[in-house]
């Protein structure tokens, strides 16, 4: 088990008063048997009331009205939780599924249908060419394969930073040879949702104590990996931007079917701010440093 602190600042600053609409926020991780929330507490201002629901995937969402006016928006999310991760290579498969096609039960399919259809287009068949490209021998088993596409991003595209904006098309990502985070996520599941498999786009923290030596690419804001559903595995952890799987470094928020439903913080203003500007910072460290330092 490691426990875990994690605090999550979101500042929306603007040059004159305004006014907000209710706003949608993803900062509270999915409690399941590998993550356990300990302590929440979410510091706002302007203050404003806040309402905590489900949705239909189980994410835990936070509605928030700020009150009255303000050039400034606040959202400081401070966590602990507890990991209890389990490695994927001693996971026992007894009959591992092949790349293609990949077989799920009648009951599964029923559930996972609106993650296997593909959401995106792709009408000059970049993203298809790229994708015939990386696949090998059709009796090579589906987690090697998946592991070999997700080393396989990270090796072949450049990684880029972008604070702003949703997840680029797969076809873009495959053309320019970069992207950020999400948008690698964002080609893995839509590749493969192409090949039948169901997935699905998650975010979350990635907790990274030594991120200049070791190449993890990502931490200090959100970050954005894939889930896939395997017989006998259920859903899976691969994270594009930095070649993990099932990495106990990955610390999942929400899973939603497009990237645009996982934004963070999502909301509307009413009256002209003029000029606007957001900055993020994220700090995953080890609860006992906080103790320490007290």
């Amino acid at each position: 088990m490691v426990r875990l602190s994690i605090r999550h600042e979101t500042l929306y600053t603007y040059e004159r008063p305004v006014r907000f609409a209710p706003h949608r926020l993803l900062v509270r991780p999915r409690d399941s048997h590998a993550t356990r929330v300990v302590e929440a507490h979410l510091t706002v201002s302007p203050p404003g009331q806040t309402r905590w629901l489900y949705d239909a995937l189980g994410n835990s969402v936070c509605c928030f009205t700020p009150d009255g006016e303000s050039r400034v928006l606040s959202i400081v999310s401070d966590l602990t939780i507890e990991r209890f991760p389990a490695s994927l290579t001693r996971r026992d498969v007894a009959d591992p599924q092949t790349v293609t096609p990949i077989f799920y039960s009648a009951g599964d399919r029923a559930v996972l249908a609106p993650f296997i259809d593909p959401v995106s287009e792709d009408r000059d068949g970049r993203l298809l060419n790229w994708l015939r490209d990386q696949i090998g021998s059709p009796r090579e088993p589906a987690l090697e394969f998946l592991l070999r596409l997700n080393r396989a991003i990270r090796a072949d595209f450049d990684y880029s930073t972008r604070d702003i904006g949703t997840a680029q098309e797969p076809g873009q990502t495959v053309a320019t040879g970069s992207g950020a985070c999400r948008d690698f996520a964002w080609l893995m599941v839509e590749a493969l949702r192409r090949l039948g498999y169901a997935a699905r786009f998650v975010t979350g923290y990635l907790y990274s104590p030594k991120t200049a030596a070791s190449g993890v690419r990502g931490a200090g804001a959100t970050h954005a990996w894939c889930e896939v559903f395997l017989p006998e595995l259920g859903w899976t952890e691969f994270d594009p931007t930095n070649a993990l799987a099932e990495s106990p470094d990955l610390i999942p928020v929400a899973v939603t079917r497009t990237p645009a439903e996982a934004a963070p913080v999502s909301g509307a203003i009413y009256g002209d701010g003029g000029k606007s500007e957001l900055a993020v910072h994220v700090l995953v460290r080890p609860a006992e440093m906080i103790s320490a330092a007290a």
